[in-house]
């Protein structure tokens, strides 16, 4: 048997095959257009499936459970989407009109980062373990919890967003209307942003720096550019590093001492930085964990999945014990 999963995105709709390893062997996608109706989207959703079955010579028949992965709030319990807001769904039933489309028996659906995160505790960074959270580094800072191995997201399906919760007290403004929260300073848009006000101090009081060129004067700064001029022996950007690193480990070590998973794999961008971002986190972890010393400490680890994440997690939503 096989299993299906689907990753609806703002800009396109992924789908992939995995086997009963969790290895994927196929996957194939198509934009979203995501400013049509939702009846096109899932139309579309639909056949994506069933052309990618058939080119593999499999049916609807061979999928033991299809998982769709959705932005915003999506409630496995009803199968619909209740909010998203790059896309045009309200209280969509997303999954009966899956099956309804594709003749798959069985649809489950979860948030987006939820499913990444099952994917990581099933066939990644967290597989063997019964309790564990993903972190996604990204534009933003995506969170989902398995808890008993089995994905939590509170009594409206709005729980995880990790990303929100406060470390600084009326600190930066934040996306979601908060200020402080983790996210203004851990995503990626959050190191941008840092990076970018030392260049322009840099530049302001004549302190040479390497993020000055490599940014065009400012002009384009990425996630990569302080730590590709900390490895170049910049110490602006290694004040930069340091500052970003230790805000990224204060909201880590709150995950840990609320939830004390086995534990937390990080993805996204910056994750590709491995070593260079775990390196230094980890004594910051080591030490302010509670209990550090007297009971198990909490790893983090670099997430295994990639881009794959959440389609994998989506096509294993099923297995949830």
């Amino acid at each position: 048997m096989y299993y299906l999963g689907i990753d609806l995105g703002g800009t396109n709709i992924a789908a992939g095959i995995v086997d009963e390893s969790y290895q994927m062997i196929a996957k194939k996608s198509v934009p979203t257009n995501a400013q049509r109706a939702p009846e096109a989207i899932i139309a579309d959703m639909g056949q994506l499936c069933l052309d990618l079955l058939a080119e593999h010579n499999l049916t609807p028949a061979n999928i033991e459970c299809a998982g769709i992965a959705s932005p915003g709030i999506a409630d496995g319990r009803t199968g619909m989407v209740m909010y998203a807001n790059n896309l045009p769904f309200s209280k969509t039933p997303i999954c009966s009109m899956l099956a309804e489309q594709t003749g798959i028996k069985r649809v489950c659906l979860d948030n987006d980062a939820n499913a990444a995160a099952w994917g990581e505790a099933v066939a990644g960074a967290a597989k063997g373990t019964t309790n564990s959270v993903m972190i996604t580094l990204g534009t933003g800072v995506g969170g989902g919890i398995i808890i008993d191995n089995k994905v939590y997201s509170g009594f409206n399906a709005a729980g995880a967003e990790l990303g929100h919760i406060v470390i600084e007290y009326e600190g930066r403004p934040c996306s979601c209307g908060r200020k402080g929260c983790w996210e203004a300073y851990s995503s990626a848009t959050g190191l941008i942003n840092m990076t970018r006000e030392k260049i322009e101090e840099c530049m302001r009081t004549g302190r040479p720096s390497a993020m000055i060129e490599m940014s065009e004067g400012g002009k384009t700064v990425s996630g990569r550019t302080s730590f590709n001029a900390m490895r170049a022996g910049d110490e602006a950007a290694s004040e930069v590093v340091d500052m970003y690193i230790r805000y990224l480990a204060c909201g880590l070590i709150n995950i840990v001492n609320i939830f004390q998973p086995e534990v937390i794999s990080l993805g996204g961008g910056i994750s590709n930085e491995r070593e260079n971002l775990l390196k230094p986190l980890m004594p910051f972890i080591t030490a302010q964990q509670y209990g550090a010393g007297a009971v198990p400490q909490t790893d983090i680890r670099i997430a295994q999945l990639g881009n794959d994440a959440g389609i994998i997690g989506a096509a294993l939503l099923g297995m949830q014990k």
